[in-house]
């Protein structure tokens, strides 16, 4: 960035971009969390043939600003390369410090928990106004590329050092977000990806004005490994109240949700590989029934062999590259699904069964369904036609059974989606 731009970071009113983000329609904002730049191009093979189509990446600022206003984007540009020779999309984390930049502390380290000395997260305001620099001479550099910028990763706990200030985030962001509309007032920019629903950090962020700066409110949805996807729903409702208070225009109200990082994890304690596949399959699509447009899954694949090690079982594939349940899974809806948006979910005598009725603007209507309970039959009332074409298939891609007779269809709902194609004529009452 030259010093007329520089000087022009805090004069300039915001451009409100166009949103971009992708439409409801299946796979467009399937993603999942990477941990690589260059090397990895089976990786991106497994990844585009599962049918993800999003990519997220922490977007190093340490590693790629090692001397004070001399920029290396040589790992991103071949990472970018090879995305979209894949068609999947880049979403890059603006993250985290840089020693150049900040001081030496000492810090917890937000996994283990165990201390550690650290770089400072910017929080002066020459490393703040460095940090939104970087990020500007980014945005230009990939300008017109379809990148998600996220600003920061989960600054409401230990990733921001040496200890969560929502008050130094918001200065940040607000600075990062001024430098790169300048450049690119197009640039799509997204924070403040929390972990989980920290609702007085959130309510902060909001009341000092994020939300009129971003074109969307990433969080990270995690939650108790005996709670479904599902149960994201209120949470979602309650973030849409909290929006609503703060936003300044009718636009900013209707701001997209993102769930920006998410996953169960296959370890020990945790959930088995059979519910870790069930449990992306449904959030996938619970997120859709909700109006979020993109669902990063966490993570690509598992960072080791220690089934009682949490972190290292997050993964759709072991760390060999071989697929786990999860992502078959995965490669089923999107293959099952593909441009199928969802219509409605269909009234069903229990609130543990979902029945979710999909369309096709060029196609007949699909249903997924399961349930939140023991697996039990259930009737779904259709309207008579051509019901000797009903198929149906389960999470893992084998054909299932289905009872079809006039003006019903009987299935057997699982912990799993399973996916019923329906005859041209028919349709679900």
């Amino acid at each position: 960035m030259n010093s007329k731009h520089a000087s022009l970071l805090c004069l300039l009113p915001l451009a409100l971009p166009a949103a971009g983000l992708p439409d409801l329609i299946l796979p467009q904002g399937v993603g999942v969390n990477i941990h690589f730049t260059r090397g990895h191009e089976p990786d991106l093979d497994l990844i585009a043939a599962a049918g993800f189509k999003v990519a997220r990446m922490d977007f190093s600022w340490s590693g790629t600003e090692r001397q004070k206003g001399q920029y290396d984007w040589s790992a991103y540009d071949e990472l970018t390369a090879h995305l979209e020779k894949r068609g999947l999309r880049p979403y890059y984390i603006l993250d985290y410090s840089n020693p150049v930049f900040e001081e030496t502390i000492t810090s917890k380290d937000p996994v283990s928990g165990q201390e550690r000395q650290d770089t400072a997260s910017p929080q002066h305001p020459k490393s703040v106004m460095a940090f939104a620099r970087w990020a500007a001479v980014a945005a230009q550099h990939f300008k017109g590329r379809g990148v998600i910028w996220e600003i920061w990763n989960e600054p409401n706990i230990g990733f921001w050092k040496p200890k969560p200030d929502v008050q130094q985030y918001l200065a940040l962001a607000q600075a990062t977000c001024r430098a790169m509309r300048i450049v690119d007032s197009n640039a799509l920019i997204v924070a403040p990806a929390t972990s989980e629903f920290p609702w007085p950090f959130l309510e902060d962020c909001f009341k000092g004005g994020l939300l009129g700066q971003i074109d969307a409110v990433s969080v990270h949805p995690y939650r108790d490994y005996r709670k479904g996807p599902e149960t994201v729903a209120v949470d979602y409702r309650r973030l849409r109240e909290l929006i609503a208070r703060h936003a300044v225009t009718d636009a900013k109200r209707q701001i997209p949700i993102l769930s920006g990082e998410w996953g169960y994890s296959s370890h020990a304690k945790g959930v088995s590989p059979e519910t870790q596949a069930a449990f992306l399959a449904r959030q996938q699509l619970v997120n859709l029934l909700e109006g979020v447009p993109v669902s990063i899954w966490y993570d690509w694949k598992n960072d080791g062999t220690n089934l009682d090690e949490r972190e290292e079982n997050f993964g759709t594939v072991t760390d060999t590259l071989q697929p786990k349940p999860a992502y078959l899974a995965l490669q089923t809806l999107t293959r099952e699904l593909a441009g199928y948006r969802i219509e409605k979910r269909s009234a069903t005598l229990s609130p543990d069964d979902f029945v979710l009725v999909l369309s096709h603007a060029k196609a007949g209507q699909k249903l997924a369904a399961w349930t939140n309970g023991k697996p039990h039959p259930i009737a779904v009332k259709i309207a008579p036609g051509a019901t000797a074409q009903v198929r149906v298939v389960n999470s893992q891609g084998q054909a299932d059974r289905v009872q079809v007779q006039s003006g019903r269809l009987d299935l057997e709902l699982r912990e799993s989606p399973s996916y019923v194609t329906l005859g041209p004529s028919s349709r679900v009452e």
